[in-house]
């Protein structure tokens, strides 16, 4: 019973059709078309008569409703207004959501960049700082249409759609549904220790929607923006041992709290946080199984062997969340 759309969903969107859409917003293309690497949406560089180039992101169908994207547009033009470095959608004819034969599209400027250094404990201040800034602004105001993140929608949610589809192999189903929940129990029991406070949040705080040139930031990608805990869009620029994080977060945070106040009681949800993502990455998968270029990427996708290693990483993610917290002293 996948709930999910089942038919290909970008099936028509051919590159005629694509460059029809680009010319529906009076804008000329030369035909020249680069693919770039995205999953959930399909994201397009596209050269311009005059030799200049834009960035058109098609949505996913049927994933956010009209009203959540332009909540993310809208997010995205105060966190500009206020000199954050985010790209910000272009407004064609005074709109920024666009449609074309059923597709719905943004269009952006194109900005180059490579992933930032995070071993440079400068650059993990000056990431700091930009999110703490974000944060700010996030906190001003409030998501009316935009997901919220919790055990429930994230964790829970991407369970059951696993169990409904029947994707889990028969002989491995007790043991990975038994791993799976234990590990989502002890993320609520993490929650419910901590209340954190929620505001407005990137999302997907992750290095690769980070890009830097010459020594400034800016950030791509606010598909993902959603109401959640400060921590969620820090605790993804963190890697290694224990004590290697520690000394990370306490950099990142001698530059956020330039700008915005943290509550250091949510530093014990980092490794709940890791394991709602564990699951949720799994769920993710499986509802977008239907759409042909995951098989075709994700090979190692729904195999018994790939079950078996979230067995064990799941079982594993439950030790680490009774590990104890960060020490930043």
């Amino acid at each position: 019973m996948v709930t999910e759309t089942q038919t290909a969903p970008y099936e028509r969107l051919t590159p005629d059709l694509i460059l029809q859409a680009i010319e529906s917003v009076e804008l000329e293309p030369t035909g020249s078309l680069l693919a770039l690497n995205s999953y959930e949406n399909r994201v397009y560089q596209v050269e311009l008569s005059d030799h200049s180039f834009i960035i058109a992101k098609f949505y996913r169908p049927e994933r956010w409703s009209d009203a959540a994207i332009m909540e993310e547009h809208q997010f995205s033009f105060e966190l500009g207004d206020q000199d954050i470095p985010v790209i910000c959608p272009m407004m064609r004819e005074g709109y920024t959501l666009l449609e074309h034969e059923g597709y719905r599209f943004a269009l952006y400027p194109r900005r180059g960049g490579r992933w930032p250094e995070l071993e440079d404990p400068q650059t993990l201040q000056q990431l700091g700082r930009l999110i703490g800034r974000i944060h700010a602004i996030g906190r001003t105001d409030r998501f009316e249409y935009r997901p919220r993140l919790s055990v429930e929608s994230y964790g829970q949610a991407s369970l059951d759609f696993l169990l409904e589809n029947d994707f889990i192999p028969s002989e491995l189903l007790h043991n990975f549904q038994q791993a799976a929940e234990a590990l989502l129990a002890q993320v609520q029991i993490m929650f419910d220790a901590i209340t954190p406070a929620y505001l407005r949040i990137h999302g997907d705080f992750h290095p690769g929607n980070i890009l830097c040139m010459d020594h400034n930031f800016h950030f791509v990608d606010l598909d993902d923006c959603c109401t959640g805990p400060a921590i969620q869009d820090l605790w993804m620029m963190l890697s290694g041992e224990q004590h290697e994080m520690a000394v990370q977060l306490k950099e990142i945070l001698e530059g956020y709290e330039t700008f915005s106040p943290f509550d250091y009681s949510e530093i014990a949800l980092i490794e709940a946080l890791r394991g709602l993502r564990l699951v949720y990455y799994c769920g993710w998968l499986a509802r977008r199984w239907q759409d042909p270029a995951f098989p075709k990427h994700f090979p190692w996708f729904n195999t018994p062997r790939y079950w078996e290693e979230q067995i064990i990483t799941f079982r594993e993610q439950l030790e680490r969340c009774h590990a104890p917290t960060l020490d930043l002293k």
